[in-house]
């Protein structure tokens, strides 16, 4: 197994295990406030809580990712994250107040995901070489996925059956065991000396021929956008408008994880014959289309274009995720991520509070109708910021005609052509 190889399979399992444990923190916490206070409200701000010190930090910690070594940042998140999930054990265990607790350490909990998720995606692309990034991000998004729905099912039955503090303590370890597998990964092939040698040319660029990040941080951000509020409208139309049990909820939340499943899988094929671009822009387009759609044919409705729309938004969020970690140089990749981060969570929690006012006014189909609106419209200024970048570039200069080769040495020419 080469080096690279290697590598690739111990940065998967530390991601699908750092997605796992983060969400299985959030959900208990989220399950938690719920026992004790009863209050939806007392949910949404600490999902809020959540949110807001990782859209401000953000952009620092992508600039840290640039700067120091990536290895050792992600470890670091991880052991911090590993100590943070102890806390709230020992509080529930000696009696602290909850609330204290479980906004406190999510909002450290938070911190360190700022400067995870920057961190993780200039670490990859700082040992993926390029041609293989698209097969990686395929699996990576898989992993992400992967974590995040078995989080649901670990954490609520760990805290039905064990109580809250063994499953924090669980939760430890599994912080603790992304953060050894990253370590094993070893140093990288000379970064540092790379980095400093391009730092040290006052010229140095990204390629020329890399499309701006801008537009593909609006591209690729949005598609976080879409997937929390559909999480938080999911609930609300099928238990208050549809009148059916939490069970409908998590049959639709296994269908739509299946479809995104499905995405990664088939995105290897549709990115090599589409362009990432395209499907990208498509794939969020029709997901638009899909996601307005859902709640107006009932659970049926539910049931067919939950998963159709998890498998085309796949796509476009894989194919929006190599866009942006090829389109500028692997020295400010964490830049770039950081930004898409500070982005993504700060419009997450303005769209958030929006359709929570138009929901309460023109009921749950209109909400989804609203964020569908706004995620066509940031998928089409995506296109036109692109195109507009496109026509500004200066056309590239001519080559030059190749200089017909001198003759050789009369001692030395082809007897063939004498």
């Amino acid at each position: 197994m080469t080096t690279t190889g290697r590598t690739q399979r111990l940065l998967l399992p530390a991601v699908f295990i750092t997605s796992l444990g983060n969400n299985i923190q959030l959900i208990a916490a989220a399950l938690l406030m719920v026992r004790a206070q009863g209050s939806v409200l007392d949910v949404g701000w600490l999902f809020i809580a959540v949110a807001v010190p990782q859209a401000v930090l953000s952009p620092l910690a992508g600039r840290l990712a640039d700067r120091y070594d990536r290895r050792a940042l992600w470890a670091g998140c991880d052991l911090l994250s590993a100590v943070v999930a102890l806390v709230p054990a020992l509080g529930t265990v000696l009696g602290w107040p909850l609330g204290a607790v479980v906004y406190g350490s999510n909002l450290a909990l938070a911190t360190a995901s700022a400067l995870f998720v920057p961190v993780s995606a200039a670490l990859i692309r700082e040992r993926v070489p390029e041609g293989r990034l698209r097969r990686f991000n395929a699996r990576y998004e898989m992993a992400l996925q992967s974590g995040m729905l078995l989080s649901a099912a670990v954490g609520g039955l760990a805290l039905q059956y064990a109580g809250p503090a063994p499953l924090f303590v669980f939760n430890a370890g599994t912080f603790v065991a992304s953060a050894v597998l990253v370590l094993a990964t070893g140093r990288g092939p000379g970064r540092s000396a790379a980095v400093g040698s391009a730092a040290a040319v006052p010229t140095a660029r990204p390629v020329p021929s890399r499309r701006p990040y801008g537009p593909l941080v609006v591209l690729y951000a949005q598609g976080s956008v879409v997937v929390t509020v559909f999480n938080a409208l999911m609930p609300v139309l099928v238990i208050a408008e549809l009148h059916r049990g939490p069970a409908v909820v998590g049959a639709v939340d296994a269908l739509g994880g299946a479809g995104f499943l499905l995405a990664a899988a088939a995105y290897r094929r549709t990115g090599a014959r589409l362009g990432d671009l395209r499907l990208a822009l498509a794939g969020f387009t029709v997901c638009a289309v899909l996601f307005a759609l859902q709640p107006r044919f009932g659970v049926t409705g539910l049931l067919l274009l939950v998963p159709a729309g998890a498998f085309v938004f796949g796509q476009a969020r894989i194919a929006s995720r190599t866009l942006l970690m090829t389109a500028v140089d692997e020295g400010r990749v964490g830049r770039a991520f950081g930004t898409a981060n500070a982005y993504g969570l700060a419009a997450t929690v303005a769209v958030m509070l929006g359709t929570s006012a138009v929901t309460t006014r023109a009921g749950v189909p209109t909400g989804f109708a609203v964020v569908a609106g706004l995620s066509a419209v940031a998928s089409a200024g995506a296109a036109v910021w692109l195109a507009a970048a496109r026509r500004a570039l200066p056309a590239p200069a001519p080559t030059p005609p190749a200089a017909p080769a001198a003759d050789p040495a009369p001692g030395l020419r082809d007897p063939r052509r004498a």
